[in-house]
């Protein structure tokens, strides 16, 4: 990352912090803000700390305040044990039944999976409302870490109907869910209901991703079914820096449709 020059501005003090009323921390969060928005593409690593407390003598807690604001705002995001990147420009979410793996070779991304936790278990009441079991009837869990291009971008935990997919465990996890089901059982998700809320990263998940707790994320609840049985309850935490919802809205009366029942739970 290069200093912007002052003839670029016009300004004496554009491209260094200088003694004044604007505090140090500030002055650094906008010349680094102008030279991310203005000289970087999306996903290029600025300079180390270190780096820019040298060039713009300051010090490192300085360094830190200006680039966490960035970070906050999503204009810079950092990678832990790689670096701080400016922001990738955000993915739209596809409201539509499509696997993660699929969607991220659309994209041209290299997408991976890693499988967190497996068990047979009761679920909670919602899953199994969700599922339409019984309150005692064990159902399949799984957690799962998905990366593309070995970045990680969403944590899923879901329920599956145990009855309908006697040994689950013994697919592939790390690869296309829904493929799957389709080849081993001939069930293949056809409907779903989609529930979509925010949410501040636990310290799992804020770990999980890379992130600081308390970071944005999107969360999506997905009760999914095959030719009218249900088989899926997933619920997936995605990064909020990466990613962003569009909706097509039409003028119609509130009552006009049918409203799901599949609120979101933590």
């Amino acid at each position: 990352m290069r200093a912007i020059s002052t003839a670029a501005h016009g300004s004496p003090g554009a491209d260094r912090v200088i003694e004044g009323p604007t505090p140090k921390h500030a002055q650094l969060r906008e010349i680094l803000r102008r030279t991310v928005e203005r000289e970087l593409p999306p996903g290029a690593a600025i300079p180390s700390e270190r780096e820019l407390a040298e060039r713009y003598q300051v010090s490192r807690l300085t360094v830190r305040s200006a680039i966490g604001k960035l970070v906050e705002e999503g204009l810079l995001s950092r990678v832990r044990g790689k670096g701080t990147f400016t922001a990738a420009r955000r993915m739209e979410l596809q409201l539509y039944l499509m696997s993660f793996t699929d969607d991220m070779r659309r994209r041209g991304m290299a997408p991976t999976t890693e499988v967190l936790r497996t068990s047979t278990e009761v679920p909670p009441a919602p899953a199994a409302s969700a599922l339409g079991i019984g309150a005692d009837t064990p159902a399949h869990r799984l957690m799962r870490l998905r990366r593309a291009d070995g970045l990680p971008l969403a944590v899923e935990r879901g329920w599956y109907h145990a009855g309908r997919l006697p040994g689950f465990f013994d697919l592939d996890l790390t690869q296309s869910l829904y493929s799957q089901l389709d080849q081993a059982y001939g069930v293949r998700p056809d409907h779903a209901w989609q529930t979509v809320w925010a949410e501040s990263a636990d310290r799992e998940t804020a770990r999980l991703l890379g992130l600081r707790t308390g970071s944005p994320l999107l969360v999506f609840r997905r009760v999914s079914s095959s030719q009218g049985e249900p088989v899926e309850d997933m619920t997936s935490w995605y990064r909020g820096d990466h990613y962003q919802v569009t909706m097509q809205l039409d003028r119609n009366t509130p009552d006009s449709g049918h409203h799901s029942h599949y609120g979101g739970t933590r």
